[in-house]
């Protein structure tokens, strides 16, 4: 009898993370990162089980640069938090091999407050003008990006960043692209609200304001009294912020073909280029899997019961502005939180699921298709003259006639359609769902 490749390979995967490991290449470290590389038979989907188990398991509105913390009422309201009712675990629909996410104690996942979440999520009143939700620089069918090369506030400011995805949030070992002081969801959530250099939502100095805009709502009252049952005041900033971080880490994508293939053991789920690309893509010859391996394709992962990961931040040789391997100013990555010049123009891998629909990238979206990511990383990076900052493992490579095609058809793969079409992350204003894949 035949054993599921997927069931087995999330007990596994939980197991070789308790026992931790280390990278073979490790350009930079902040937390506890694992991973390594492995050359195995790109053909085979049990092979690359043994490539996952290696790789860093362990580990919002993320467009903007970094911002001051939220007001502590934000975050912080009765003493007491509220749990559960006593046995109501939460309904995870988890794909094949993935691990139940963790949950904060004092945000415990009810579907109440997901229900909430959705439709604050897709609300704009939410911002202080009435003009924006956060579903506009999260787009569904593109993958809770926005399509932009930097996101635009409420105001009509345009941002620092590329906006981030949302998909699989629920795992994320950091948030932001270089902030490793957000701890959690909900303080990323709260960012978008309240921050003000630059504004997104525009909420700062409104708070009262949109509470009592939401609490006129009849169905708003009732939706935050079953959300927050215990709470003197429900309708509140902060349970606006839990609401949607629970809804948040229901955004979970694992039905791509590669997933077809890695969990399922389906021998059909990925075509000829897709194979070739895919041991292109973790051969030690390119070593993109240094950098994005593991489930999330994005280094390590934060799951129930997981040690507190470690992220690595990484230079990949854009800028050189001032021939000392500098960056532009006000988008320096982690130097601006640590103010270590060695940090310069560090910023976290992304993950890479759904890639194919969160064009375009890098963190200041100054690269438009993956054709053009492949070549930048070929190259070495494009920074001129070279920057000393590069990580070692921007190191450049070469390829032979059809590989990057090959390589492009594996990036491709890891779309979930299913996922950017899933009724129960959709708009509740509108039905109306489309998905149109980047170019």
């Amino acid at each position: 009898m035949r054993s599921r490749p997927g069931v087995a390979l999330g007990a596994a995967l939980r197991r070789r993370d308790a026992a931790g490991g280390e990278p073979e290449l490790r350009p930079e470290r902040s937390r506890r990162a694992t991973g390594r590389r492995a050359g195995l038979d790109p053909l085979r989907p049990l092979a690359w089980a043994a490539v996952l188990l290696t790789a860093a398991l362990a580990g919002g509105c993320a467009a903007a640069g970094p911002a001051p913390s939220p007001p502590a009422g934000v975050l912080r309201g009765d003493p007491a938090p509220e749990g559960a009712p006593p046995g109501d675990a939460y309904p995870w629909r988890l794909p094949a091999g993935f691990p139940e996410p963790a949950v904060p104690p004092d945000n415990p996942m009810t579907a109440a407050k997901v229900e909430l979440g959705r439709r604050l999520f897709y609300d704009r009143r939410l911002s202080g003008n009435g003009t924006l939700s956060c579903a506009a620089c999260h787009r569904q069918e593109a993958a809770f990006t926005d399509g932009r090369v930097v996101a635009v506030g409420s105001t009509g400011e345009r941002l620092l960043r590329n906006a981030m995805s949302l998909a699989n949030v629920a795992y994320n070992a950091a948030f932001d692209w270089a902030n490793p002081e957000v701890a959690s969801l909900e303080e990323q959530m709260a960012r978008p609200l309240t921050g003000t250099h630059p504004v997104e939502m525009g909420v700062a100095g409104r708070e009262r304001e949109i509470e009592e805009r939401l609490a006129a709502d009849p169905l708003y009252a009732e939706l935050f009294r079953r959300a927050f049952p215990g709470r003197s005041r429900p309708v509140s900033l902060r349970g606006v912020v839990q609401a949607i971080a629970s809804f948040e880490r229901t955004l979970i994508s694992g039905g791509s073909p590669y997933d077809r293939w890695v969990f399922h053991d389906d021998r059909s789920a990925l075509g000829e280029a897709a194979r070739r690309g895919m041991g292109l893509f973790f051969s030690e010859r390119l070593g993109c899997g240094v950098c994005h391996g593991g489930l999330l394709l994005a280094g390590p992962i934060r799951f129930a019961g997981s040690p507190e990961p470690e992220v690595s931040y990484h230079n990949t040789g854009l800028y050189n502005v001032d021939g000392r391997g500098g960056y532009p100013e006000g988008n320096r990555g982690l130097y601006e939180k640590t103010g270590d010049p060695a940090n310069m123009g560090r910023f976290r891998a992304p993950s890479l699921r759904n890639v194919a629909l969160t064009a375009p990238y890098m963190h200041d979206g100054s690269i438009a298709t993956l054709g053009e990511v492949i070549d930048h990383y070929a190259a070495g990076g494009r920074a001129e003259p070279p920057s000393p900052l590069t990580s070692p493992g921007v190191r450049g490579f070469e390829l032979a006639p059809g590989e990057r095609s090959d390589l492009v058809a594996f990036l491709e793969s890891l779309t979930d359609p299913g996922f950017v079409t899933e009724e129960r992350f959709s708009d509740p204003f509108s039905q109306k769902l489309t998905a149109t894949p980047s170019e």
